[in-house]
């Protein structure tokens, strides 16, 4: 999903938006012809992710400016570690300082809360997921942040998979059809390799739903005993993924109950960025 060309594009805007006119404190302040070496230097403990990310922040600033990447993505760092050392133009440097950062930060905080969720339930060979509870237009970035802690992506947008919640299943039933029915009737206007998710908010309602032959089950809230009956009950006809109420105060005990997955939201809508710097040494 990150590809070359969603970064530039993004980055370009973020740069744009940044200085729409030049950044006039650099042109005023600092020589044209000076140079510069820039560290970006962990302030905390963390994983990295977003090595491309903040390379493109200067090379689209000024191609004249290199970036070596001492860590790659996925890489858990300690407080003091060099991540990147950046050297080019002086001018170039100091604009592209910020974007690079609000980029690598952000993303680096997603890498390292999700590689808390995903220690959490080492050992029981649940995916940690994330959700579209993404910042608008920065999705592929949150995601392969997620990637980069080690756990995995939900659906990548509403194209990509069908997943029917409580609404979607009110309006197809409404017409008096069951729920089986009323699933299987939709899957005749899909592509035989949609993949289909269906949301359930009560034990009672499982059986219905994997009369359908659907792929994947969310249990939607359920208790831990629930989520346990609730494993035995699907039987592995389907992909289990438990949603909702998941905190690293609960993600292990949710893990041991027997589902496939987790889908956290936390992820990407909680994670706070990290607190990387970037060490400057202008030259004349």
């Amino acid at each position: 999903m990150l590809s070359p060309a969603v970064i530039e594009t993004t980055v370009r805007a973020a740069l744009l938006e940044d200085a729409p006119w030049g950044d006039i404190t650099s042109e005023a302040l600092i020589p044209a012809s000076a140079t510069a070496t820039a560290e970006l230097v962990a302030r905390e403990a963390g994983v990295f992710s977003g090595g491309a990310v903040f390379s493109a922040a200067f090379r689209l600033t000024d191609h004249g400016v290199e970036t070596d990447l001492r860590v790659t993505d996925g890489t858990r760092f300690s407080p003091g570690d060099v991540l990147a050392v950046v050297t080019g133009p002086a001018r170039a440097i100091l604009t592209a300082e910020r974007i690079g950062l609000n980029f690598v930060q952000r993303m680096s905080g997603i890498a390292t809360v999700t590689a808390v969720y995903v220690d959490a339930v080492a050992g029981t060979g649940v995916r940690i997921a994330d959700t579209r509870k993404t910042t608008p237009g920065l999705r592929a970035f949150e995601r392969h942040a997620v990637r980069s802690g080690g756990g995995a992506n939900h659906r990548h947008s509403l194209s990509d998979a069908v997943m029917a919640k409580d609404n979607h299943l009110a309006v197809l039933t409404r017409s008096g059809l069951s729920v089986t029915e009323a699933i299987v009737e939709a899957k005749t206007r899909l592509p035989h390799t949609a993949h289909i998710e269906v949301e359930v908010d009560r034990l009672d309602q499982i059986e219905a739903v994997l009369a359908a032959g659907i792929g994947t089950i969310m249990l939607d809230n359920f208790t831990l005993a629930d989520l346990r009956t609730g494993v035995t009950r699907v039987a592995g006809r389907a992909t289990v993924e438990a949603s909702g109420g998941v905190s690293l105060d609960t993600v292990r005990a949710i893990a041991e109950t027997g589902v496939d997955v987790i889908s956290v939201g936390a992820l990407t809508h909680s994670a706070r960025a990290l607190d990387l710097g970037l060490d400057v040494r202008i030259e004349a």
